[in-house]
This record gives structure tokens, C-alpha cells and sequence, in this order.
């Protein structure tokens, strides 16, 4: 289920929110500022962001700027203002779409599902394991704003097993998967190089786990929400 972000200091739009969006299926995180919205991103898994640009403490172009920088999810920005110049910040700032005041509920519902359809699309090489994303393309893993490096065999078996959370691989299908097929060394270097990815990501059990079926092979299960 898509968790969203509702970001607004207006207590009324969050409620007119919160009723739609759950009506819809979506699961609904509220923040009436920046700051308490950064505290939750760094919280909970977050699907998509819906942004009041005029809030206290952290408006919402500072908070969109941090979410690109950190995040790789859409970002729906709200705002009474209707001048093209600040239509212009918030998408410098990485906004994906822009919504003024007075809006009406469903098209807002419409633009969400198409943000949501956009990003499954563009992002078939970024798997998320809660916290964490798995950039496929660029062999990285972000952790918010930082990147974290593995060696190319680590990174590979892992974004595999985690393309497929709960899916048990048997050794020599992740040799065959990651090493490839004409591979003749020991299949026991599968239990080395998850031994070394689980302590790497020993910080992160609460985010996922890989598990041993013995005398099979391997799965990764993901924790939490």
C-alpha cells in the first residue's frame, strides 16, 4: 500500500486530504511544517510527497530542494500562488508537479496516480528495501543523502536477491544470476559474499533480512511497514 506524505500547516487541508487520500486506498503521514515532514522521511518509507509551499520553520521549496537531494520519490507541490515565477522556483527547486489553491480534490487524485505511473516506469532500476535504495544503473545504494559503495559481486547478488523480496534463489541460480553461467569455481563463494553484504548492512536489520533455507539457498525478507 502507497504510503503519502501530506505537508501543510493548514490543519483543514490536511483533514480534506487525509479523508481522500485513505478513501483511495493510500496510507497518509501528516507534518504541519518542514521540519516535523523531514523527521517522518526520515522515518517511515514514503511513496510520494504532498507540499504547501508557505509553511513555518522550513517552506515548502526548501523541503522539496531536500527530498530530491535525498529521495527518490514524486513530489506534488500546493501553493496559492499563481504567478509563473513561482511555478518557476518550485520546479528549480524539483517539484514534479505543481497544484494552486483553491483545487479540487480529484485532480489531485489524478496527477498522484500519475506520478505514481511515471515513477514505476522511470525507476525500474531503483528497487527500495524501506531506507535504502538500490540504484541498479549506477551501482549505487543511497541511505537518504548518503551513497554507500559496494564491490560489483556484493552489489549485484544483493540487488538481486532484492528484486525479489521472499523469492528463495538457490546457490547456483545466484551463481548463474551474478556470476554467470560459465562460471566453475565453488558455489560456496555465495555464502562468502553474503556473509560480507550481511555484515555491511548489519545497521540495517531493521530494514531487511537475508535468510538462510538450509542445503537450498537464500532469500531476502524486508522488515517493517
Amino acid at each position: 500500500m502507497k504510503k503519502i506524505l501530506v505537508s501543510d500547516d493548514d490543519a483543514n487541508i490536511r483533514t480534506l486530504l487525509r479523508h481522500v487520500l485513505t478513501r483511495e486506498g493510500y496510507l497518509v503521514q501528516e507534518a504541519a511544517d518542514g521540519v516535523k515532514a523531514v523527521k517522518l522521511l526520515q522515518e517511515e518509507r514514503i511513496d510520494l510527497a504532498v507540499v504547501d509551499v508557505m509553511m513555518p520553520h522550513m517552506d515548502g521549496l526548501e523541503l522539496c530542494q531536500y527530498i530530491r537531494e535525498a529521495y527518490d520519490i514524486p513530489v506534488i507541490l500546493l501553493t496559492a500562488r499563481q504567478q509563473l515565477s513561482d511555478k518557476e522556483q518550485g520546479y528549480m527547486r524539483g517539484t514534479d508537479d505543481y497544484l494552486t489553491k483553491p483545487f479540487e480534490p480529484d485532480e489531485l487524485l489524478f496527477r498522484i496516480k500519475a506520478l505514481f505511473r511515471r515513477y514505476s516506469v522511470a525507476s525500474g532500476d531503483i528497487i527500495r528495501l524501506n531506507s535504502l535504495l538500490i540504484d541498479r544503473k549506477n551501482y549505487e545504494i543511497r541511505d537518504g543523502a548518503e551513497i554507500l559503495l559496494l564491490p560489483a559481486k556484493e552489489f549485484e547478488l544483493l540487488a538481486q536477491l532484492a528484486q525479489y523480496p521472499g523469492r528463495l534463489f538457490s546457490r547456483s541460480e545466484l551463481i548463474e544470476l551474478v556470476w554467470g553461467a560459465d562460471y566453475t569455481k565453488d558455489e560456496r563463494t555465495v555464502d562468502v559474499h553474503i556473509k560480507r553484504v550481511r555484515e555491511r548492512f548489519a545497521p540495517y536489520q531493521g530494514d531487511f533480512n537475508i535468510r538462510t533455507v538450509r542445503g537450498i539457498g537464500y532469500k531476502l525478507e524486508l522488515i517493517g511497514p
